[in-house]
Order: structure tokens, then C-alpha cells, then sequence
């Protein structure tokens, strides 16, 4: 941008067109300019001044006539020593943010929204390192100047958008939160223009999720609450604008035509894995075969598990086991316990019960708060009752030991009681009746011993 844009944007509003004898129009700032510039004396003395005004403007509240002075000495120290201070740019993006909003004539507006864009990459060519750091900051400043031209001008959405870009593209995990918001929601208001293709809001999308999930990690290990609670809202608005472009025939179409041309890309096989999945577009025979690709190319628990899932959906029982088997490896507890479930769901599948109760005890192992094994096993115990025995007593006694699991599954998770206690008022009137007990000399309170796969004690109990 050419400094001639200054002559409105420094002055308009400030009631000083210039300075001695020196027009604004004619000044050209020159590089190389030693820090307090050719007169360091004045210099001194323009930037105390303009600070002094400036923090009398901040003190009020940004409310007093103060911005005036501090306006006029800023915009000598911005021509003439511009690397005298990096508060420079910083106040002046304050100052002259205030004029734009204070201004109800469209092209003073703009000429000081040119104004804005210029303190920004003035600020650029002189700081681009951080001055306490001394890290790139570049990545940072184009992120503030994109988010304001934004607000100021929705209309520029392309240009703000080739801004936050290149802001994501250097900064990538470390971009603010709202610099991800107004990238994408450019992106898509690109698409929907007909500006560019559906496929780079999808990659845009992953893109951006994977920095955001990143931060939400990192703040929830350090315990910051209120971070983690900033970047889930980010999530969710990213989530939302995207939702017109989450259609699985969409995402199906994009990433078919990738996966045909290079089916042994092991990034692209990922990221069909995480999308489709996270979008629930698993029906589709893409999700299949780019998993079973992953898991050819890169064996992982990961993908053992997701393969396995999807045969678990099919009802290939038999194929899925030595998947779900190596799944239980993966380093994520969470995951593990779903994985020994659903091997004992496997198993339960195709009847080899004592199989099944191993793996839900299993699951229960890893995580002693989960009573969901223990529903299961009590299922377990419902469904073998009758093959269990071979009398009116033997028939019925398997349903005891399903009741002590359902028990069990709500005295470790209580949120489980209301339904643990459905089934425990669904199946206790197949408990023995008492006469059967007296048959079979048995008394209540008295412990029994099940046989069969079951092989437990319990607690003999009449049908009531």
C-alpha cells in the first residue's frame, strides 16, 4: 500500500495536515533509518508526547478528546522514526480502529480502514520478532489485521481470507481462535460463491480441527478451565459453518476420486478414516476399504479396531475377533475397554460365552468404575439359562447369578441403577418358586453353587 494512502488516514479527523514545512503528500519515509530516525531529539520529544496524550485517552475510558493530540504526535513519529517503538503500531491500531467506527461517511471509512491495513504491515517490515521473545510474530499480526478488516468489511472476504491463510500457515496450532473462525468462514462463503471448490472447505476443515482437538488437549493437561472452554466454542462454530458441506455424499465423492488415484497414501487413508468417521458416514464401502488399506500399509490398534467395528456391523463375527484382539493393545484406556467389549459382544456373537465373560472381565479390570461388563455378563447368564439346566431348578437358577451382575453394575455405577433395576424387576420372577425349592431341599439365604459355563456361587431365592 502507498504511504500517500496517510494523507486521509493519519489526518482526517486529527485537524492537522501537516507538519512544519514538510507536507504529508510529498513525505516518504526511508528505510534504514536509525531507531529515533534523522532527528532523534524530536523524535524523543513527539513520541513522549503522543504517549502521554494517549494514556490520558486509555485512562478515560477511550471516551475523552485526548486521541486528538495523541493522534497528532503518532503520526509524525509513524512517518518519521517508525522503529522507535513497537507500541507505535499497537497504539495506532487502537486509534485508528476508533475512527473507523466513529465515522458515518463510507469513503472516510475506507480510506482509514487502508490506514488500519497499513499500521499492520508497517508494524510487520519493522517488528516481525516478538520483543520480549524474540520469536516471529508475523504469523500473529497478519491474524489481528485479518480478524479487523473482517469486522470492518465483510465484503472483502477473499482478501481477508488470503490474510488468514497465510496467518494459519506460519502460526498453524498456535493462531488464535477467532483466526480459524474467520479463515473458514471466508473459505465458505468462497465455495458457496463459486470462488473455489468444496474440497478445500473439507481440507480446511480437517485442517482446523486437528489444530483446534491440539489445544484442547493442551489446556485440559494444563487444567485451564476457561481456555479449554474457548476453543470447545470455536469447535462448535467451525462445526456449524461446516455443516453444509458435512454431507456424506459430499465427503464420499471428494475423497473417492483421492483414494482412487493414490490408494497407498497413508495421510490420505487417515484422514478418510477420521472424517467419515467423524461425520458418521461409515456405511459407505470407502470407509471400509480405506481402513483395511491403513491397516495393510501402517498396522496400527488403531485401525485393528476400526476394521473390527465394521465387521462387527456386517456380522463377519469370525473375521473380526483377531482384529479386536489386536485393538486391546491401543495406549488409550478408554478405548481398550471398548474394545474388550465389543470382543466380548464378538464372541457372545457366536456363542462361545465363557469367551465372551472373559474379555467384558477384562474390560472391568481396566476401568473398575464401568458396570456396563457386568450388565453384560448378567445378559450373558439370561440368554444360557435354559441350555444350562435340565429341570425346573437347574433352568432357572442362572437367572440368580444375573441378577447379583445387575446388582454389581449399579453399586459401581450408580447412573446405571434405574435400568439395572428394570431388568432386575424383568427377570426375578424367574427365580424357582418356593415349592421348587422345597422339592430340591433348598433354603432361602442358603448358598448354591451353579454349574454349567456359569460355575459361581450365589444366594438361593424364590420367585416372588
Amino acid at each position: 500500500m502507498k504511504l500517500k494512502a496517510l494523507i486521509t488516514l493519519l489526518f482526517v479527523g486529527f485537524s492537522l495536515l501537516s507538519f512544519g514545512a514538510e507536507p504529508l503528500q510529498t513525505y516518504q519515509p526511508q528505510d534504514d533509518l536509525p531507531k529515533y530516525g534523522k532527528d532523534s531529539v524530536k523524535c524523543v520529544a513527539n513520541l513522549s508526547l503522543y504517549r502521554e496524550f494517549y494514556k490520558q485517552w486509555k485512562q478515560s475510558g477511550y471516551k475523552n478528546n485526548a486521541i486528538n493530540d495523541a493522534s497528532k504526535w503518532w503520526s509524525w513519529v509513524f512517518l518519521h522514526c517508525p522503529i522507535a517503538s513497537e507500541n507505535i503500531y499497537v497504539d495506532g491500531v487502537r486509534m485508528v480502529d476508533f475512527r473507523i467506527k466513529k465515522t458515518k461517511d463510507p469513503e472516510l471509512k475506507k480510506q482509514l480502514l487502508d490506514t488500519l491495513m497499513l499500521v499492520y504491515d508497517q508494524r510487520i517490515k519493522y517488528f516481525p520478532l516478538h520483543y520480549r521473545t524474540k520469536q516471529p510474530q508475523i504469523g500473529n499480526i497478519l491474524g489481528r489485521k485479518g480478524v479487523d478488516l473482517y469486522e470492518h468489511n465483510p465484503e472483502e472476504y477473499v482478501r481477508v481470507n488470503e490474510i488468514l491463510k497465510e496467518s494459519i500457515e506460519l502460526d498453524k496450532e498456535d493462531a488464535s481462535g477467532p483466526v480459524y473462525v474467520y479463515y473458514f468462514r471466508t473459505l465458505t462463503k468462497m465455495a458457496m460463491k463459486g470462488d473455489t471448490d468444496t474440497i478445500a472447505v473439507v481440507e480446511a476443515y480437517d485442517q482446523l480441527s486437528d489444530y483446534i482437538d491440539q489445544n484442547i488437549r493442551k489446556y485440559t493437561e494444563k487444567g485451564n478451565e476457561k481456555e479449554v472452554e474457548e476453543y470447545v466454542n470455536i469447535q462448535g462454530n467451525i462445526e456449524n459453518t461446516f455443516e453444509p458441506f458435512a454431507q456424506c455424499t459430499d465427503l464420499v465423492r471428494i475423497y473417492k476420486q483421492k483414494y482412487d488415484v493414490d490408494p497407498n497414501n497413508i495421510d490420505l487413508l487417515k484422514k478418510i478414516v477420521k472424517l467419515l468417521d467423524k461425520k458418521n458416514c461409515i456405511e459407505d464401502p470407502l470407509y471400509f476399504d480405506a481402513i483395511v488399506s491403513l491397516y495393510e500399509l501402517e498396522p496400527s490398534p488403531e485401525s485393528a479396531y476400526l476394521i473390527g467395528k465394521m465387521m462387527l456391523n456386517q456380522k463377519r463375527y469370525t473375521e473380526a475377533i483377531p482384529y479386536m484382539e489386536d485393538a486391546t493393545k491401543m495406549d488409550n484406556p478408554e478405548k481398550v475397554d471398548d474394545a474388550l467389549i465389543f470382543l466380548a459382544q464378538t464372541y457372545r456373537a457366536i456363542d462361545n460365552f465363557p469367551m465372551a465373560r472373559k474379555y467384558a472381565l477384562e474390560a472391568a479390570k481396566v476401568n473398575p468404575g464401568w458396570g456396563k461388563p457386568y450388565a453384560f455378563i448378567g445378559d450373558l447368564y439370561v440368554i444360557s439359562a435354559n441350555s444350562c439346566g435340565d429341570n425346573d431348578l437347574t433352568k432357572k437358577v442362572a437367572y440368580w447369578a444375573a441378577v447379583d451382575k445387575y446388582n454389581k453394575a449399579k453399586a459401581i455405577e450408580p447412573d446405571m441403577t434405574d435400568e439395572m433395576n428394570e431388568l432386575i424387576r424383568r427377570y426375578s420372577p424367574y427365580f424357582p418358586p418356593a415349592e421348587v425349592l422345597f422339592f430340591y431341599n433348598l433354603e432361602e439365604g442358603d448358598t448354591y453353587e451353579i454349574g454349567c459355563w456359569i460355575n459361581e456361587k450365589t444366594i438361593i431365592r424364590a420367585a416372588k
